[in-house]
């Protein structure tokens, strides 16, 4: 799964990866999770842009918000039937940008963090559905979701699920919906993983020490 995650690189960084004309002013978080606002790239009709969504998809559909605490994550092998993605995944796509996510792995009687990132240290794109919802005053409300696939080598030993980290050559593809197939992923052999604080597994840490390594023991 994907369940906390960064994103530190400054807006002219993440413009230059994802090829955006303009980004607005994006503070760096070190600690992000569910239900926060979280930046996205998706195509619009004059280029790509990058918007602020709530994290914790909520379907169209849906009688209230709170079902978007349930589906911070989307399954791939779900995105084609079930009801809640099934939309989002023929016509609303994203990129959600991230510097590195963490997992976590049990190391004498305790969870040991882990962050995973690109060994370039740079910004990569996860793969991502968003939706529009109304609340019963009429508010729109604009949310994402994760999507997630079986976790490649490097992070099969820290969990056996992991985000879909879009290789860029696919970005194109995958924001415009062109195929049902999934996109191709950045390879294991190009990110790296490392021990982290504990600070990471407390939301309320959004501290650039998140990312520091240190040692396992």
């Amino acid at each position: 799964m994907c369940g906390r995650y960064a994103l530190t690189s400054p807006p002219a960084v993440i413009a230059e990866r994802f090829h955006l004309l303009w980004t607005p002013e994006v503070a760096p978080h070190y600690n992000i999770a569910p239900s926060q606002t979280v930046p996205v790239v998706r195509e619009t009709g004059q280029g790509r842009e990058l918007a602020l969504l709530k994290w914790g998809l909520i379907p169209w559909w849906a009688k209230d918000a709170h079902i978007g605490a349930q589906l911070i994550n989307a399954r791939a092998e779900s995105l084609a039937g079930k009801p809640a993605f099934r939309d989002a995944y023929r016509h609303r796509r994203c990129l959600v940008p991230a510097d590195a996510f963490y997992e976590w792995k049990p190391v004498a009687g305790r969870k040991q963090p882990y962050c995973i990132r690109l060994r370039d240290a740079g910004p990569f794109g996860m793969a991502g559905l968003w939706e529009r919802w109304k609340d019963p005053n009429g508010q729109l409300v604009e949310s994402c979701t994760i999507v997630t696939v079986d976790a490649n080598p490097l992070v099969a030993g820290l969990h056996d699920r992991m985000p879909l980290i879009v290789a860029p050559e696919a970005y194109d593809a995958w924001l415009r919906a062109e195929s049902p197939e999934l996109p191709p992923a950045v390879p294991a052999q190009a990110m790296r993983s490392y021990p982290v604080s504990p600070l990471v597994s407390n939301a309320k840490n959004d501290v650039p020490a998140c990312l520091d390594p240190v040692d396992e023991g």
